[in-house]
């Protein structure tokens, strides 16, 4: 069976050919401004003629002609597109000399994070937004550790970061920012000489401490020690004030039950009282009353 072949590839030759100039059509309406497609945390600002017509920030697929109007078809000839990321940024800003009080220099670490808030004032506010915000922030904090405490500036640093992100927030604003969490990380003192002193100082601080601490362990034990010495004594003494008590009671008991073991147990106990008191003993046969009465 034979096929016509001009019958058959025809089609398939012809949706070949339309499925690639689809994405060369879909690149020519995007030029042209027919539709644009915004990103996550991206804002897209339209300009024509020098001014802003417009901004998108709302991510997915979007036709400026439906927000802007005919306008929007001359932005590819007249005008710009511009695309600012709004996802939030970290910075760490190290070593920012600052004076205490004493006049000890102090190197300051400081992490900010920040976010763009306003695209158009972020492009036509100042002409190097990031950079102008790192100086701020750098001048603020500058401006408000100087000259403080240095154990305040060491143990207050909440407190302190919360300052300088309020010196910072107003002036940022204005540039299309919005200023995150401000904390300052890192208080560390850059000369080394004093930096030996103070190791040398709480060195020493610490030995004393440690000894004060162990100085009253021992008098502790020894509270401790004496009053339960105290305490055994007294039980002690009050054991022996009633051992003749129960002693007596006892030998009531085997006398009214059986005076014979009495009379051995007094006599146990009567020579147990004499080795003990290391007295000479003589040992004479029964019948000996000579050598006695000798």
């Amino acid at each position: 069976m034979f096929f016509d072949s001009d019958f058959s590839l025809g089609p398939i030759v012809a949706f070949v050919i339309g499925v690639l100039y689809i994405p060369i059509l879909l690149a020519i309406a995007r030029a042209l401004g027919l539709y644009a497609i915004v990103r996550e945390r991206e804002a897209q600002v339209f300009t024509l003629f020098g001014k802003v017509i417009g901004t998108l920030d709302e991510p997915g697929l979007r036709f400026p002609l439906g927000y802007f109007g005919l306008k929007a078809l001359l932005v590819p000839f007249f005008g710009k597109l511009y695309r600012v990321p709004t996802c939030l940024r970290q910075h760490y800003l190290r070593d920012q000399m600052v004076n205490s009080e004493e006049g000890t220099p102090m190197g300051v670490g400081i992490w900010y994070e920040m976010q763009v808030s306003d695209p158009v004032s972020y492009l036509f506010s100042n002409a190097n937004p990031e950079g102008s915000l790192q100086a701020n922030v750098a001048s603020s904090t500058i401006s408000t550790l100087s000259n403080l405490e240095m154990d305040k500036m060491l143990e207050d640093r909440h407190q302190l970061s919360r300052r300088v992100r309020a010196a910072v927030s107003p002036l940022s604003e204005q540039w299309g920012y919005a200023l995150g969490s401000v904390y300052i990380r890192k208080v560390a003192f850059t000369d080394r000489q004093m930096v030996d002193n103070i190791t040398d100082k709480v060195v020493k601080r610490l030995v004393q401490v440690t000894s004060a601490m162990k100085q009253d362990g021992e008098n502790r034990v020894g509270l401790i020690k004496s009053e339960t010495a105290y305490k055994v004594s007294q039980k002690m003494a009050e054991a022996a004030a009633a051992r003749p008590a129960i002693v007596g009671e006892a030998l009531n008991a085997i006398a009214q039950q059986d005076p014979e073991v009495l009379n051995a147990v007094m006599e146990v106990m009567e020579t147990e009282q004499l080795i003990a008191s290391g007295a000479q003993v003589d040992v004479l046969p029964v019948d000996s009353e000579i050598l006695v009465q000798l």
